[in-house]
Order: C-alpha cells, then sequence, then structure tokens
C-alpha cells in the first residue's frame, strides 16, 4: 500500500522534507497584472524585492480543478494506493475546492481532501505529520485520525506592519479595524479554525509584538513553535530571541511565501505554533 500526499505550495514546507517524504505540491498563482506566475522557487527569489515595483499590486488564484486532477491520476497511474490531498484553509482560498473537484473527476474513493484551516506553515506541519505517518505505514484513516487530533493545536499569529495589503486582498472585513487605520495601529491577527481573527490593536510595533509573544506564551508548552515573516529578517531574528524560552530547541525563523505574503504586506512578523494540549 502507498499512500501518496498532496499539497499546495502555501504550505511554504522546506524543500528538504517535501524531497524525503516524496509530496507532491500543487504551486498556486501569483497574479502581477496581466501576467500569471506559478508560486514556485524561481518566484520567490526576488519577489518581495519587487513587489512594490509592480504597477498593478499583485492578486492570487487557486490552481485549476484540472490541474488537481492531472495530479491524483498521475500518482494513482504510478503506484498510489490512494492519495490524501491537504490544503490551507477553504474559508480563505479556493484551492481546497478545485482540488476537491479534481478528486471527484479522478477517483474519489481513493483520494481524500483534508482541510487544515490553516495558512503557511500551520497547514505545512499537517502535511509534514501525514507525510511522516505515510511514510512509516499508518493507514488513511489512522492518518486523518491524527489529523484531526493535530489540527486544533494549531495556530498562526501575525502582527502586520500596515494594512494596505491585507484590505486589498479582500481576506477580512475592513471594518474590524475600525478607526484603527486613521490612528496606524498595528492590528495582531490570530488566524485559528479557519478564521483570521483581530485578537489585539496596538498603537506601536513594540506594544504590540510584546502583547503578541504574551498571546503565545498563554498556548505552552509547545510540540513546534516558529517565527515567521514577510521579507523582515531582522525583525523575525529579534523577535526570536525575545521568545526563545518558550521552546526546548532552537526557534526557527521562516519566511512566508509570495502567496500569503502579498496578503500579509511587507514588514509582518509573527508565530506559528502547535499546542501539545488543545
Amino acid at each position: 500500500m502507498s499512500i501518496k500526499i498532496v499539497t499546495d505550495s502555501t504550505c511554504d514546507l522546506p524543500a528538504t522534507v517535501v524531497e524525503t517524504y516524496g509530496i507532491t505540491v500543487v504551486p498556486v498563482y501569483v497574479n502581477t497584472g496581466a501576467e500569471s506566475h506559478p508560486d514556485t522557487a524561481d518566484l520567490r527569489q526576488n519577489f518581495y524585492q519587487n513587489l512594490m515595483n509592480y504597477e498593478t499590486y499583485p492578486t492570487t488564484a487557486a490552481p485549476a480543478s484540472g490541474t488537481f486532477a492531472e495530479v491524483y491520476d498521475h500518482l494513482l497511474r504510478n503506484g498510489a494506493s490512494e492519495i490524501l490531498s491537504i490544503h490551507l484553509s477553504a474559508n480563505l482560498s479556493a484551492t481546497y475546492n478545485a482540488a476537491r473537484l479534481g478528486a471527484e473527476a479522478v477517483d474519489p474513493n481513493r483520494i481524500k481532501l483534508f482541510d487544515s484551516r490553516q495558512i503557511t506553515i500551520g497547514t505545512g506541519w499537517q502535511v509534514q505529520a501525514a507525510a511522516e505517518a505515510a511514510f512509516s505505514g499508518q493507514s488513511s484513516s489512522e492518518i486523518m485520525a491524527l489529523l484531526e487530533n493535530l489540527r486544533p493545536r494549531v495556530r498562526i499569529f501575525g502582527m502586520l506592519d500596515n494594512l494596505e495589503s491585507l484590505r486589498r486582498s479582500g481576506r477580512v472585513n475592513w471594518a474590524q479595524f475600525g478607526i484603527g487605520t486613521l490612528l496606524q495601529i498595528k492590528p495582531v491577527l490570530m488566524i485559528y479554525d479557519g478564521q483570521i481573527n483581530v485578537v489585539a490593536k496596538v498603537r506601536t510595533r513594540k506594544r504590540s509584538t510584546q502583547h503578541m509573544v504574551n498571546l503565545v506564551k498563554q498556548l505552552a508548552p509547545f510540540e513546534r513553535l516558529a517565527v515567521l515573516h514577510v521579507n523582515a529578517p531582522e525583525a523575525a531574528l529579534a523577535l526570536a530571541e525575545e521568545a526563545r524560552t518558550l521552546l526546548d530547541d532552537d526557534l526557527p525563523v521562516m519566511e512566508v511565501g509570495p502567496a500569503i505574503g502579498v496578503h500579509l504586506g511587507l514588514g509582518a512578523i509573527g508565530f506559528a505554533c502547535v499546542s501539545r494540549d488543545i
């Protein structure tokens, strides 16, 4: 029995993990005006350096259902007995639905879908857990049970440096910020169970960061914890130093990929965490 894992490029998993477990990553698309680019390593090289130079601010698009159908068909024809396809929150993207339609067109009995209800590495860690379980010989039902246990323990926190990118994305109701935009408030967001919630509105970056650290501390102890950033490596390293006591191991720092980063905006920093308890 060979269970293959499929995901999308918003998962932000390191290439070494993808290669080790044979995970298939379907790229979402980043649109810059009339051009559409797959979210791959080539796009990521200089994307943030060029972001503010685009005449039209980039948007994102889900892969076509036909793309997923081709991927699934290829895997099933080349030795996969079952496929588990894990994707970013269906509430935040059409990617999950495209994958569902692709599965229905190929073989819904052998292709299972799982909504991570997360973004970036919050999805990626669920994908990695599934891939490790498949590699160790667990059945698809055992892997699904593992994911059902893991998903409610995953959270993403983010402090936005500005609100314009998120406003353009349409992923959060602008009214949620009230007059905060006029006062240059630095909001702290939490992504949990497929929802984006504004959990704090703080007037300075320093206070916003400290508030975010305090929120994360309440969720300890952790199975996993990482610092995330959108083209803000120095700020991310400073945040990691501030939070290094929260994890017994080194605190990794990871850059969010373009398909999510365009919505959060340059300068965003935050945490991804998996609590040991819900």
